[in-house]
C-alpha cells in the first residue's frame, strides 16, 4: 500500500508558541506517512524589517515587497525561520531537509501585480525534488520564496505560503493538506466551529465577510486543493497533538469538500 502522503503549512500564528506540532510531525513520520511542510513566517519578518527601519506594508493581505524588503523576506523565510525548523525536527529525531520553492524550480510564478513588486503568483509546480526527498525517507521543509519573471529578468519572488501549500498539494497528489492556525477552525456568524463545509458554502460565507481575513487564503486554497487533495483541513495548530489527532475519528477543526 502506498504511504500516505500530508502536506501541513505552519504559519507564522504559530510558530514559535512551543506547541506538539513539530514533535507530531516526527511521530507522524515514524508510522509511515510521508509529511511534506510548507511554513511562513510574517510574524518574523515584520520585526526584522522594523530593525532596518523598513515599514510593513500590505494589499488584500499580501505583503508589499520592494527590492529591500524581498532581501530580508529572502533571508528570513529561507534562512532564519527554514533552518530553524530543520535543527528543531532534526533534533526531535526527523531526517529533515530545507528548501525553498526556488529550489528545483519546485515553484515557478510571475509577478501580475506590479504595484506589489516582488509578489508572485504561482504558475507551475514541479514536484519531481519532493518525491525524490520522500522516497530517501526525508521530511521536506519548504520556504514560500520562488523564482520567477519580474520586468524582463529572474527574480526571486515572494509567494503566500498558503497557494505554495496548496499548489504542492495538488502535484503530489497528497492524501490530506492541513493548515495549523491558532484558532479552532472556521467560524460562522455566530463564533461556532463549522466542522464542514462544501465550496459554494465556504463562497457564501466568503461573499458575506463571514470569512476575512488571515483565514480568507486559507479558505480559498483549501477549496483550490479539494479539486485533486482527498482531505483539506483547517484546525487550531495550538492544541496538543493536534497533527496526531487528524488521524483519529473526530479530530475537530473544519473540513473543505467539493
Amino acid at each position: 500500500m502506498t504511504a500516505q502522503t500530508v502536506v501541513v503549512k505552519i504559519g507564522g500564528s504559530t510558530l514559535g508558541h512551543h506547541d506538539t506540532s513539530l514533535e507530531d510531525l516526527v511521530a507522524i513520520q515514524q508510522r509511515g506517512v510521508r509529511p511534506v511542510v510548507v511554513h511562513g513566517g510574517g510574524a518574523e519578518i515584520t520585526k526584522w524589517l522594523a530593525s532596518l527601519g523598513l515599514k510593513s506594508s500590505f494589499v488584500d493581505g499580501l505583503r508589499v515587497t520592494g527590492a529591500e524588503e524581498l532581501q530580508v523576506v529572502t533571508a528570513v523565510l529561507s534562512g532564519l525561520v527554514n533552518k530553524s525548523l530543520v535543527l528543531e525536527l532534526q533534533s526531535r529525531g526527523a531526517r529533515a531537509v530545507g528548501l525553498s520553492g526556488a529550489d528545483g524550480s519546485i515553484v515557478r510564478a510571475v509577478v501580475s501585480r506590479p504595484s506589489l513588486g516582488f509578489v508572485g503568483d504561482i504558475r507551475t509546480v514541479d514536484a519531481s525534488l519532493i518525491v525524490t526527498l520522500l522516497d530517501a525517507g526525508y521530511l521536506p521543509i519548504i520556504s514560500p520564496v520562488s523564482w520567477g519573471t519580474a520586468g524582463d529578468g529572474a527574480s526571486l519572488l515572494n509567494v503566500n505560503a498558503d497557494d505554495v501549500a496548496a499548489e504542492i498539494a495538488v502535484a503530489l497528489s497528497a492524501s490530506s493538506l492541513v493548515f495549523l492556525t491558532d484558532v479552532p477552525g472556521i467560524l460562522d456568524e455566530n463564533g461556532r466551529l463549522v466542522s464542514s463545509a462544501d465550496t459554494k458554502r465556504v463562497e457564501e460565507m466568503i461573499t458575506l465577510g463571514v470569512i476575512r481575513g488571515g483565514m480568507l487564503p486559507k479558505a480559498r486554497a483549501c477549496m483550490r486543493a479539494s479539486r485533486s487533495v482527498a482531505r483539506t483541513r483547517i484546525i487550531d495548530g495550538t492544541a496538543a497533538h493536534a497533527l496526531l489527532n487528524e488521524f483519529e475519528q473526530n479530530p475537530g477543526g473544519t473540513t473543505i469538500v467539493r
